[in-house]
């Protein structure tokens, strides 16, 4: 959702209920389910009950205007476990072995929520959309870019809706930051750079509970080797993009949303480093190149999987005149302003910011190297929301059916970010850099 720049003087004499606090109050619990009550319910379904599937099960437990009628997954284990727990909370769902089984049986379906392994989505997409079905299907929207496309080709021709999971584009705090903050009060200046990153620690492969294998067979009709690779399929070429696809998906997306536009290269840097049992690369460093209006602004992006050292997962846009540092975590969710800029007392006065203290350890007053830039003045952003993090981009999802909204991240719009994000791993193998043009990233 991009609403309509306002000039300075319009914005500053905005009252807050008209900025922060309206848009807290539409996000609110009892304003949704006001609005849901008074329509029929949609009936859903889940494909794909694994470690994603269980964040978005979290949330649509608790959606109103919902009925989760079934769960799809082919290891039985998981899929008997989940219907078992959702029956004991008050649902009636049926469970289903595949998405096949699940079309030819429930017939009362307007949409389903797709959280299968990447090399299955455009698929289990398109086969849905053309059943008649709106489609929510997690990032990436698939392991290749004939995938992705053909994804959108569906959506066009079905007239079904198509919503990729990239849900920070339906968090209340990334669209206060970026339309009123960013755009309307033009905080950042002039955007120069970016860097985003997501590291994560040493972690063991995955396992399986002892007699719960899906047999051989049909771990080859579904496209897995074997169970090891059927739990850790992300690591593995031709099943999902690694770890610029796993975690890099959400935060390169970012770049793209709030830049405006796609970037015209890309150049990067991995390797399998530490891992021995994987196809995918460990870690990887990447640089794009946007050409803004006012000039080139070169964006950054890092993930490593040995180590969570680094502040945690964020998105930092910099400008000559401020920097916000965005999260799903508010605990790290930042503004700073140069000390070039003008004051911003009446955005604080507005309720758009919140002033932080700044704190420096006690004697390091001296310490400072002369080239340092003195201490820049914090700010948070007074936008908060009680939801789990994929509840409001499934509830714009489910909206957007009932024609109430529109959605947030359409397949067509989302192809551009999954365009280059496979640039990137290009750019990996490749070790050079790779040139992009605006008219590649359109489905």
């Amino acid at each position: 959702m991009v609403t309509q720049p306002i000039n300075r003087r319009e914005f500053l004499g905005t009252t807050a209920a008209a900025g922060a606090g309206l848009l807290l109050t539409s996000c609110s619990p009892k304003a949704i389910v006001k609005k849901a009550s008074a329509l029929s319910k949609i009936n859903i379904a889940l494909i794909g009950c694994g470690a994603q599937g269980q964040v978005l099960l979290d949330s649509l437990q608790v959606i109103e205007g919902i009925r989760l009628a079934a769960v799809v997954d082919i290891w039985d284990y998981n899929r008997n476990s989940n219907v078992r727990r959702l029956k004991e909370n008050g649902f009636d769902v049926t469970g289903y072995h595949d998405y096949e089984e699940l079309l030819a049986h429930e017939k009362d379906l307007q949409a389903v929520v797709v959280a299968v392994p990447d090399f299955w989505h455009a698929p289990v997409t398109n086969a849905c959309l053309n059943a008649g079905l709106h489609v929510y299907c997690e990032k990436m929207m698939s392991n290749t870019i004939d995938g992705a496309r053909s994804m959108v080709a569906t959506m066009r021709k079905t007239g079904k809706l198509l919503q990729i999971g990239h849900q920070r584009r339906s968090n209340p705090r990334y669209m206060f930051a970026l339309n009123r903050l960013v755009r309307d009060a033009q905080i950042c200046g002039r955007l120069t750079a970016a860097q985003a990153q997501w590291n994560r620690a040493k972690t063991d492969d995955l396992g399986w509970p002892k007699h719960s294998d899906i047999k051989p067979e049909v771990l080859a009709q579904y496209g897995f080797k074997d169970m090891h690779q059927f739990r850790n399929w992300r690591w593995f070429k031709g099943l999902g993009g690694g770890p610029l696809s796993d975690l890099g998906a959400h935060q390169i997306d970012i770049f793209n949303w709030w830049f405006g536009q796609t970037p015209k290269s890309v150049m990067a840097s991995g390797g399998l480093d530490y891992y021995k049992n994987h196809d995918w690369y460990d870690n990887a460093m990447v640089i794009y190149e946007y050409p803004l209006a006012e000039g080139v602004a070169r964006a950054f992006y890092q993930v490593q999987t040995t180590t969570s050292a680094g502040g945690g997962y964020f998105e930092m846009f910099m400008g000559d005149e401020g920097t916000i540092k965005m999260s799903e975590n508010p605990g790290i969710t930042k503004l700073y302003r140069e000390d070039r800029a003008k004051a911003w007392d009446e955005l604080v006065a507005k309720n758009y910011l919140s002033a932080s203290a700044v704190e420096r350890p006690a004697g390091d007053a001296d310490k400072v190297d002369v080239r340092e830039t003195a201490p820049l003045l914090q700010y948070d952003i007074p936008v908060s929301f009680n939801k789990k993090i994929h509840q409001p981009h499934l509830e714009n999802f489910f909206n957007a059916i009932r024609g109430t909204a529109k959605l947030n991240c359409p397949a067509d719009e989302a192809f551009a970010s999954e365009y280059v994000i496979h640039k990137a791993n290009e750019a990996v193998a490749a070790q050079k850099m790779i040139a992009i043009t605006a008219q590649e990233t359109e489905a």
